[in-house]
């Protein structure tokens, strides 16, 4: 369908923008490079600013998809309702599985990913739709992602290697300072270049090289901690879905069988929408505050000064 449609590339691509929110493993990577705290980092502060951004993207969807008058699919399973739900409760628990775990504390964020294999692989024999032949395939698919991927984190690993020997994350954080007093000024500042780096950088190194240098300077703006964290890996998951190093934009294009120049002019609006959520967060605290709040893990629902 998405090569008959190459607008219908949107759809396919709109689904991969979930990476852009990666908010347990990768928002933890800031307590290791700063002195947060796990506690302001966990997964329960993504709540508000996921669903948001989630809503923004799908409410993009859902106009895009009247303007150009998709329609809705008419295939209708021959199967009784109750008998689907039933059929799809062990692959439901799957989400259970690894929430659950996490949170009781029985692996880590990165582990349940190879728990969550491992799940799906049982439910595929015991659904009997795999091969020996698909199991091989499928290990084949998974090495030439993989090895694209690390390409991409290999050369990103590279810049941020220069970037730091050269010292451009000190002049860029001078630079920034010298330029205005007014918060809102730094932040949209900030944003902007944060945007372009991701857009160069993988998102792990870039949280490593990024993480120490503005997390002063929005501390001396009276911006939050866990709002800070929600910020930064916002913007950088934004950029590992945009070319030129998108990863997870890769990965989206050879699952679903496209090339990249036939997604790029669709993912425009989206990330429009996307933009329109970092803002939001960015510069109403309350957003990204509210439940962290109610948890008792930020003393207030604004700026700290």
């Amino acid at each position: 369908m998405l090569r008959q449609k190459p607008e219908l590339n949107i759809i396919y691509i709109s689904e991969r923008m979930r990476h852009s929110l990666q908010p347990i493993a990768r928002s933890s990577l800031t307590a290791v490079v700063a002195p947060m705290g796990y506690g302001k980092t966990t997964a329960i502060n993504w709540y508000l600013p996921g669903i948001l951004m989630g809503l923004c993207v799908a409410g993009l969807a859902i106009f895009i998809a009247v303007k150009k008058g998709y329609k809705s699919s008419d295939v209708k399973d021959p199967d009784p309702a109750i008998k689907v739900i039933i059929d799809a409760v062990p692959s439901l628990l799957a989400v259970i599985i690894v929430m659950g775990g996490i949170l009781a504390g029985f692996f880590t964020a990165t582990e349940a990913g190879v728990v969550l294999c491992l799940y799906c692989g049982l439910l595929s024999i015991l659904y009997k739709e795999m091969t020996l032949k698909s199991f091989y395939n499928l290990l084949a698919d998974t090495m030439e992602s993989s090895a694209t991927i690390l390409f991409l984190i290999a050369a990103s690993s590279i810049m941020s290697y220069v970037m730091s020997y050269s010292g451009i994350p000190a002049a860029i954080s001078n630079a920034l300072m010298s330029v205005s007093s007014n918060r809102y000024v730094i932040l949209l500042i900030m944003n902007v270049f944060l945007l372009v780096m991701g857009m160069f950088l993988d998102l792990t190194p870039a949280v490593l090289i990024f993480t120490p240098i503005f997390l002063p300077i929005t501390r001396s703006i009276g911006m939050s901690d866990v709002q800070f964290g929600i910020m930064l890996i916002m913007n950088l998951g934004i950029g590992s879905v945009t070319p030129p190093v998108g990863s997870c934009l890769f990965v989206g294009c050879g699952v679903g069988k496209v090339k990249i120049e036939g997604v790029t002019k669709y993912i425009v609006p989206l990330f429009a929408a996307m933009v329109v959520a970092l803002f939001l967060v960015t510069f109403i605290p309350a957003i990204a505050l509210v439940v962290p709040y109610l948890c008792g893990l930020v003393p207030s629902l604004g700026w700290t000064m």
